[in-house]
């Protein structure tokens, strides 16, 4: 496959986050359509009889693309041809597909056979709900199942994509949704330009595994426009950030907090202090923070999964 190739297909599945196990299945399914009928498709032609869904789009149309390839995992009970969002899906990749020609389509496949496997191969994160356990150590032990994927993953960030969107999903449990924009990950405060991970009202959040000058900096820049910087980092980088603060005379004007007293904490809110209230803050909180996942990054091993 040639690069281009690959780089403008992997821009689509990235772009139009075609990593859930639904919208893979329409793109299965829709190149199968385009090998047999040729290109360019007619989106149209592509629903039932009834226009409610995409013509050909279950289980075993699925099944037996991947069969192909020697994959015998189910990737959905349905094929995706329950989602409400599969004709929507459907029509933007019918759209992109017909851009290329019907000599690639093979390729195409290949391409999408490739990240049904990375799907397949994505090890969620686990939380055990043990009522022995603290809330903090809950969270301090995601935080290690990270550190120790990172170790093994060179130039994959578990850590910070994982701190980032946990705080992004507790504010959301805390606030309600809607109240403040998520980015990916790899959407840096640099390349954006933004001065922050979350704004809300006059308060910008800058969630970091491992502190920096250019984050202390940035906290600087909300500072003189009037807003209230707060950072949220690990244990190691509480200390590091509290120096660097303090470095440029700012350790009395940034809110510095330590993730997990920073997430527990606010998980016994939820709960009311309740025993019970406490599983269903922590499922909260993780079903949030893997909307926010599936929605903004296209690696599912980022997903976290209770036991």
């Amino acid at each position: 496959m040639s690069t281009t190739l690959h780089n403008e297909l992997d821009r689509f599945y990235i772009d139009h986050k075609f990593n859930s196990k639904g919208k893979l299945s329409v793109a299965l399914v829709i190149t199968e359509h385009a090998k047999k009928r040729g290109l360019p498709l007619d989106a149209e032609s592509l629903l039932t009889d009834g226009g409610g869904q995409v013509y050909g789009l279950g289980k075993g149309a699925v099944q037996s693309i991947l069969a192909r390839h020697g994959i015998d995992k189910v990737l959905a009970q349905e094929g995706g041809r329950t989602s409400r969002g599969s004709i929507g899906n459907m029509r933007e990749y019918v759209e992109f597909l017909n851009t290329f020609s019907e000599n690639e389509l093979d390729l195409i496949e290949l391409f999408w056979i490739e990240k049904v496997n990375i799907f397949f191969s994505g090890k969620p994160l686990k939380i055990k709900l043990d009522s022995s356990q603290s809330l903090r150590s809950l969270i301090k032990d995601l935080i290690q199942q990270a550190e120790s994927r990172q170790k093994e993953s060179q130039g994959v960030y578990y850590v910070g994509a994982i701190l980032q969107h946990l705080v992004g999903a507790k504010l959301d449990c805390a606030l309600g949704v809607g109240h403040f924009t998520h980015n990916s990950f790899s959407t840096s405060d640099a390349q954006t330009g933004r001065n922050g991970d979350f704004f809300i009202g006059n308060v910008a959040l800058h969630v970091t595994a491992t502190p920096t000058e250019s984050v202390i900096s940035r906290c600087k820049d909300n500072l003189e426009k009037g807003q209230r910087p707060i950072i949220v980092t690990t244990k190691r980088g509480l200390t590091l950030a509290e120096g660097l603060a303090e470095n440029v005379n700012l350790a009395t004007r940034i809110d510095i907090f330590e993730i997990e007293q920073f997430i527990a904490l606010n998980l016994y809110e939820f709960a009311k202090f309740d025993e019970q209230g406490r599983t269903v803050a922590i499922s909260d909180l993780v079903s949030r923070y893997n909307e926010v996942v599936m929605q903004f990054e296209t690696d599912p091993s980022l997903l976290i999964e209770i036991q």
